[in-house]
Order: structure tokens, then sequence, then C-alpha cells
């Protein structure tokens, strides 16, 4: 007996968009091309967080491990950086203290252990996701170090590497949904 087709549509393009887009904006910052600004905050709240969560139950709900992990863990890694962020200005003077270069530079250090695992996982994926995985390796482990040595020119050189992790992302996205709609292989991933 054949189990029933699924109704649900594909929901990676969506958390690599909300990825991809986010990661864009705030590695702008890092290289210093933009402010942090409100922009910034929203795009992470919303769709490098919210969208993908979304996505994230959904794989969840198709049953890929995988992309339910990859998803809400990076969608839940927004909520955390901007908490990081405004907490502090949220919660009574002394009670939390905002965050300083050693704390972040763990903090993006445990981020980039968690994604070499990852991307170990994307050998067996396509090529486009383990540019996206092998990018954000290198991403959180130059911003870890970055934080570490308080150097300026690291954070700028990952701001520029970060530029292309979201950008590979969002040729990922773009990708998946071009070629489901086309039904064939237009862009290769």
């Amino acid at each position: 007996m054949s189990s029933p087709k699924s109704n649900i549509a594909n929901p990676a393009p969506l958390g690599l968009l909300g990825f991809g887009m986010t990661t864009i904006l705030l590695n702008l910052h890092n290289a210093g091309i933009i402010s942090l600004s409100a922009v910034i905050i929203s795009m992470g709240l919303f769709l490098g967080g919210l969208a993908q969560v979304v996505a994230g139950i959904m794989e969840f709900k198709s049953g890929n491990t995988f992309g339910a992990t990859a998803f809400t863990a990076y969608g839940t890694f927004w909520w955390s950086l901007v908490g990081i962020w405004l907490l502090p200005f949220v919660i009574p003077q002394g009670v939390v203290q905002a965050s300083d270069e050693i704390s972040m530079g763990f903090y993006l250090l445990l981020w980039g252990i968690f994604t070499m695992g990852m991307f170990i996982g994307t050998f067996k994926h396509n090529m486009a996701s383990r540019v996206v995985f092998g990018s954000l390796t290198l991403l959180f482990f130059l911003l870890s170090l970055g934080d570490f040595t308080g150097s300026h020119f690291i954070k700028t050189i990952a701001g520029y590497e970060g530029i292309f992790c979201g950008g590979s992302a969002i040729y990922a996205a773009l990708g998946q949904i071009i070629n489901n709609e086309f039904q064939r292989e237009i862009v290769k991933l």
C-alpha cells in the first residue's frame, strides 16, 4: 500500500530566503557598509526568526530532520541575537549586563561548532547546500575570532564573507522555486 502524497509545500525556500536576506543585511553592517538599525533588528525578528521557525516546523511535519533542525535553530539564533542587543535596554539596569566581546565570541563559537556539524550533514545534499553551510561555518568562526581578538579587520572580512553566505542561500532558495515552477532543472543546485 502506498502512502498518500503530501500536500505540504517545500518550506526550504522560505527558510533559505529568511536566512539569506537577514544574513546579508547583518553582514552589510559587519562589513561597515550600513549601521545597525531597526531595519536589521526587524528583519532578524520576522524574516530571519519567524519565517525560519515556521519553515522548520513545516520540515518537522514533513519528516525532514535536517531541515527542521536547521531552520528552527537558525530562526531562534536570530531571535536570540536580537535579544542580546535589546534585553539590556528592556530589563531593569543591573539585572542583565550587556554582552561583551568575550561572551559574544563564545556565543558565536558555539554556533560555529553546531554549524560545522550541520555542514558535515550536507555532504549528502546538493552543492548549493554545501556552499551555504560551509560559508556559514566559516562566518561564525571568523565572527567569533573577531570578537575574541577585538580585531575590526577580521570582523570586516567576516562581513564580506557573510554577504557571500547570505547570497548563496538566496541563490539556493530561488533555484528551488524556479526549478519547482518549471518542473525541471533550470538553476543548478
